[in-house]
């Protein structure tokens, strides 16, 4: 494998700085362009549903509200609960696509469960996630004739976008910018044959140099 001088590849680095500069600077205009005027802000709306309410009088209804954690975040995202929600807010979807908006998780080891709703529109984000704790409480019900599940924070708008930063976005621009237009630069540094320098003749073909014709500029 032939040996790579790294003096000669921090020369022909700087001989095509312009050239990186500029395609760094087109990528980081084209990722900002796709940021603003192509992605679509994703807004979230969370409530969070308590499986222990006033009736709850022993340690044993509070264990066993515990081991139904499990089990109630994926009866949240059930067809017959969603379907439901649809239903109710005569939303354009399916359940499939209503369940990708969903995340539901139980909150550290406790008998809390949040609900997370991802959605376009942040005002519609925080109605369905009220809507599936309204209709996971009624369904509970008739599942296993418990009213066990109450509502701690309801869901509230939110403003930001949790899917837009341009800072962010810019930093990662910048590296994927900074990585392709070294790399290849690199490749067209290693695949180049023509020779460069004098010492490349000496050095690499084992030649005396015994005269160097200089550059003519054009003197306009």
């Amino acid at each position: 494998m032939e040996e790579i001088n790294l003096v000669e590849v921090f020369s022909y680095f700087k001989s095509k700085i312009i050239g990186i500069l500029i395609v760094i600077g087109v990528i980081l205009i084209a990722g900002n362009v796709y940021s603003i005027f192509f992605k679509t802000p994703m807004y979230q709306s969370n409530t969070t549903v308590l499986l222990v309410n006033e009736k709850t009088t022993n340690t044993t209804e509070v264990q066993l509200n515990k081991n139904l954690v499990t089990t109630y975040t994926e009866i949240i995202k059930s067809r017959r609960v969603l379907n439901q929600v649809i239903k109710e807010l005569n939303l354009d979807c399916t359940v499939s696509e209503l369940s990708n908006m969903i995340n539901v998780e139980a909150v550290g080891d406790t008998e809390i469960i949040k609900i997370t709703v991802s959605n376009k529109n942040k005002k519609k984000a925080a109605i369905i996630a009220d809507q599936i704790a309204e209709t996971f409480s009624k369904e509970i019900k008739d599942l296993y004739h418990l009213e066990n599940v109450s509502v701690v924070d309801k869901a509230v708008v939110n403003n930001n976008a949790y899917n837009v930063n341009h800072l962010k976005d810019n930093v990662i621009f910048l590296g994927i910018g900074i990585v392709l237009t070294f790399a290849v630069v690199f490749v067209m540094y290693y695949f180049d044959t023509t020779i460069k320098s004098s010492d490349v003749v000496e050095n690499k073909l084992g030649l005396t140099v015994i005269g160097i014709v200089p550059e003519e500029k054009d003197r306009g």
